[in-house]
């Protein structure tokens, strides 16, 4: 190894991550996550699992053509077929790697594959040999390691680096080691697979019992020297272990690890941010490093001691993170030129056109806002990254609504051939009666399976997020919409015409396929 104390990032949040519930991404915006974890630091980014769909292949083939200065990795399963369209993906990348998995716990070995310990072997060898073919960057993960009997991990790990892999990840793909365990597990391959010099030794924690972070630290103290890891954690079931936690606390901890990354730390709010907003999923408030209580003093006691001494009770300056001090204010006075700045800043790349559609959506809120925060301008961009064609767009709305009254909703729309349509509806409350007149104007019927309303901001101006999911009969795939308004009844519209309009976009693009399931969370 050429730095032994170097941890290599691997990050899977385009991967692992979309993985998680609700987290689904589109091209343009993994692209944009991709291009913020280029800048990031990271080494490696797993871009996704390019079999499991047209979507996934063509984002990985996309991030693979576009990303450049980090390896760019592609998952799959230990098959010709898995191999072979992993590397139709990844073969412009400047640094491809192609990482293979497979099962070898008893539990997977009965249940799920029905193999022999010996057939497991033979096919994780002629996998790694396949991809070797094609790279040189080659990772191999025995999935469920952490529950697999020790003389046969030993077993495949020899195998799979004789085989050529140049990586060995050792998944705890279900929550269950702990930290004694787990290192006991790096310790012992070290001990005992007599090439394991020849590969680096990665982790790859799942959270069920919130130990993923400490179990990955453990891994790195007796050996392991690569760490698989989303930004915010996100990912299957409870998801993995988080980037910021773990680059973060070997960053503040390094007189006892002694141990470092690539990482530009400062980076790490507002990718956690963009993150957060692309997905949906939102950062908790107590969450370590990058959450809004991380840097937060309100006990009196504290307090006195932070304007005493700020290392009484920070063990990290919020800059290091990047995490602003103050809120940068933004009003209508505000220009392009601090309104690029402060995209910039978030990690996003805009081009003149993108700004300048910003700009105008900027304006208008400003002059409902007296104050347009970081993550009002976040649902300002991401409305523009979603990779979706606007058949359908909303003109005006009128609701009628109270007590003793029928809630009524008047709509306004224009069609995809630029007619404008008007049609008015009733239903149990306004925005129901709003859903109704879409439907009648659009055709589209469809079951709401998701409704859900977040404050983006502080304040009684703050925009409201809508987010929301429909299902449509006869077809087993969900579809998201997600606005943002000042006016709650104005967002729930535009959210809802956004989940028609990727309905459509879905059924053009739509062409018979082999359905192929996503894998395992083990990789």
């Amino acid at each position: 190894m050429a730095d032994d104390r170097r941890i290599k990032i691997f990050d899977t949040t385009l991967r692992d991550g979309e993985q998680s519930p609700g987290a689904s991404m589109n091209q343009a915006e993994k692209i944009e996550v991709a291009r913020a974890l280029a800048a990031l630091g990271v080494d490696i980014i797993e871009a996704g699992f390019p079999i499991a769909s047209p979507g996934d292949f063509e984002a990985v083939r996309a991030i693979a053509s576009e990303i450049s200065g980090v390896s760019i990795c592609g998952l799959a399963r230990c098959n010709d077929r898995d191999i072979d369209r992993a590397w139709e993906a990844l073969q412009f990348a400047q640094h491809p790697r192609i990482h293979v998995f497979l099962a070898t716990s008893a539990i997977h070995r009965e249940h799920k594959l029905k193999m022999t310990t010996g057939q497991v072997v033979e096919r994780a060898v002629a996998s790694v040999k396949r991809a070797k073919s094609y790279c040189a960057d080659v990772e191999f993960s025995p999935e469920d390691a952490a529950r697999t009997e020790i003389d046969f991990l030993c077993e495949v790990v020899e195998a799979a680096i004789a085989a050529g892999a140049t990586t060995v990840n050792i998944p705890d793909t279900v929550g269950y080691a702990t930290p004694t365990g787990y290192a006991k597990v790096i310790r012992t391959l070290f001990e005992r697979v007599p090439n394991i010099g020849n590969a680096v030794v990665s982790t790859h924690c799942h959270d069920d019992l919130g130990m993923a972070v400490a179990n990955s630290l453990a891994a790195c103290e007796v050996g392991a020297r690569q760490v698989e890891c989303t930004i915010n954690g996100i990912g299957e079931r409870a998801g993995n272990a988080a980037l910021e936690e773990i680059v973060m606390a070997l960053k503040t901890r390094y007189d006892f690890y002694g141990l470092t990354t690539n990482i530009k730390t400062e980076r790490l709010y507002p990718i956690s941010r963009m993150v957060s907003t692309i997905t949906g999923m939102k950062v908790q408030r107590n969450k370590a490093i990058v959450g809004q209580n991380a840097f937060a003093h309100e006990a009196g006691i504290h307090q006195d001691g932070m304007l005493k001494e700020r290392s009484t009770y920070e063990i990290m300056r919020p800059e290091e993170v990047g995490v602003p001090k103050t809120d940068l204010v933004l009003g209508k006075h505000s220009g392009r030129h601090a309104l690029r700045d402060r995209v910039t800043e978030l990690g996003y790349h805009l081009d003149d056109e993108q700004l300048e559609t910003l700009f105008n959506d900027f304006k208008s809120l400003a002059d409902k806002k007296k104050e347009v925060y970081d993550e009002d301008l976040a649902v300002l961009i991401e409305k523009h990254s979603q990779d979706v064609t606007p058949h359908w767009k909303l003109i005006s709305l009128h609701t009628t609504a109270g007590t003793g009254v029928i809630p009524t909703a008047t709509i306004c729309i224009r069609r995809p051939d630029g007619v404008i349509v008007k049609d008015a509806a009733i239903g149990d409350g306004p925005v129901d009666a709003i859903f109704k007149a879409v439907e009648r104007v659009t055709g589209i019927t469809a079951n709401l399976r998701e409704f859900g309303v977040r404050g983006v901001t502080a304040g009684k101006d703050a925009q409201g997020e809508v987010s929301l999911e429909l299902e449509v009969e006869s077809d087993d795939r969900t579809f998201r919409g997600r606005a943002a308004s000042t006016d709650i009844i104005e967002a729930s519209a535009e959210a809802y015409i956004n989940a028609v309009n990727a309905i459509l976009t879905r059924r053009e693009r739509d062409q018979p396929r082999e359905v192929i399931g996503r894998p395992g969370a083990g990789a």
